[in-house]
């Protein structure tokens, strides 16, 4: 299981931790990932996501799961998120 988001795509970096003498060693900068239970008015039913905790505030800013997946890019969701993408467009269509 990769370490991304699955609604930003967000996922680990790598830098250089630096000493006082300034000499430089790698490391990872790890996202800050939530597995969390959103819930999808349009299909009526409750979703698990990895997502993380920038994603979780950009969802409730924009109004919600399904407006956040409406607005978002096709290339940077994950294929669960881009298959209820396309399953909130289709009850959107249909209702």
């Amino acid at each position: 299981m990769s370490r991304r988001c699955e609604l930003t795509g967000k996922g680990v970096l790598s830098g250089h931790r630096v000493s006082h003498s300034n000499r430089k060693t790698k490391r990872r900068f790890l996202p800050n990932l939530c597995r969390v239970t959103l819930q999808s008015d349009a299909l009526k039913r409750t979703v698990r996501l990895k997502v993380s905790a920038n994603a979780l505030k950009s969802v409730d800013h924009r109004g919600g799961l399904d407006a956040f997946l409406l607005k978002s890019r096709d290339d940077v969701l994950s294929p669960k998120a881009l298959d209820l993408k396309r399953k909130i467009v289709k009850a959107a269509a249909a209702g």
